[in-house]
């Protein structure tokens, strides 16, 4: 049984443990700052999704997969009952996790994200990815240049450099399984969440220049978590925690009654 990676601050401190969840394509690495902030106050776990960062990879890659790892993980830690936060991707994870564990769960925290089927729209970043030849580039610089030719966001280009390692041959490559995630895209990210009522306290974070959670998913969003308060961060996009990471800790704080 393999076990998801992790980096935890504030390990000894005794309150309920929060763990955290990246997007696609990220890693817990994305999450250093806010980690460190929140592990100042209860035991806080930055995670690394399946086939993503240094956790294992996998050609299973459903949401009920991702939320069996996130109860193993648990239970492998002791952890009873914690709070739950996931970003985008991460976030379907912790949903399903919460509707089909909910004992488990504390509060829970999504990061612009609703529980709806998303049309497919990371096709040009997935085409980009795989126009990378390891064989034949020899530094980030020459992989930038290849995804440059295919995507024109700059901050996105750098988000998803971070990915990159020298393997045990020498040669760089993704900490992603680009593979896996490119063959079950539309497993997990053009299917909703299944049905099911999560009644804990769960606070939905949407980013002020993102258009992920609309006002009309309220009305979804409530069916499935009666008890959900939406509330957006000023001045973010998609990637809430980077853009505007001094309002999402206040909120996230806020909601944990840390402030």
């Amino acid at each position: 049984m393999e076990i998801l990676h992790s980096k935890i601050f504030g390990e000894t401190l005794s309150s309920t443990p929060l763990l955290v969840f990246h997007g696609l394509f990220g890693m817990l690495d994305n999450w250093g700052g806010f980690g460190k902030d929140l592990g100042e106050f209860l035991p806080t776990h930055l995670i690394d999704l399946r086939n993503h960062g240094r956790s294992f990879h996998s050609e299973d890659m459903s949401h009920d997969d991702l939320a069996d790892d996130i109860m193993r993980y648990m239970s492998y830690y002791g952890i009873e009952k914690a709070h739950i936060l996931g970003h985008s991707l991460g976030g379907k994870a912790v949903m399903q996790f919460a509707i089909k564990y909910p004992q488990m769960v504390d509060k829970l925290i999504i990061v612009d994200i609703s529980p709806k089927a998303y049309p497919p729209h990371h096709q040009g970043i997935i085409k980009a990815l795989q126009s990378v030849d390891f064989d034949t580039v020899n530094s980030r610089n020459e992989v930038e240049a290849v995804l440059t030719q295919y995507i024109p966001e700059k901050s996105t280009i750098q988000f998803l450099t971070k990915n990159l390692y020298w393997d045990d041959d020498k040669k760089l490559n993704w900490r992603f399984n680009l593979k896996t995630l490119a063959e079950k895209y539309t497993e997990f990210v053009s299917n909703a969440i299944k049905f099911g009522v999560f009644e804990g306290e769960t606070l939905f974070i949407a980013g002020e220049k993102s258009n992920y959670i609309l006002p009309q998913d309220e009305f979804s969003i409530k069916q499935q978590f009666p008890k959900a308060k939406i509330v957006t961060v000023k001045n973010a996009g998609h990637w809430v925690q980077a853009e505007n990471p001094v309002d999402f800790a206040k909120v996230v704080k806020g909601f944990l009654n840390l402030d």
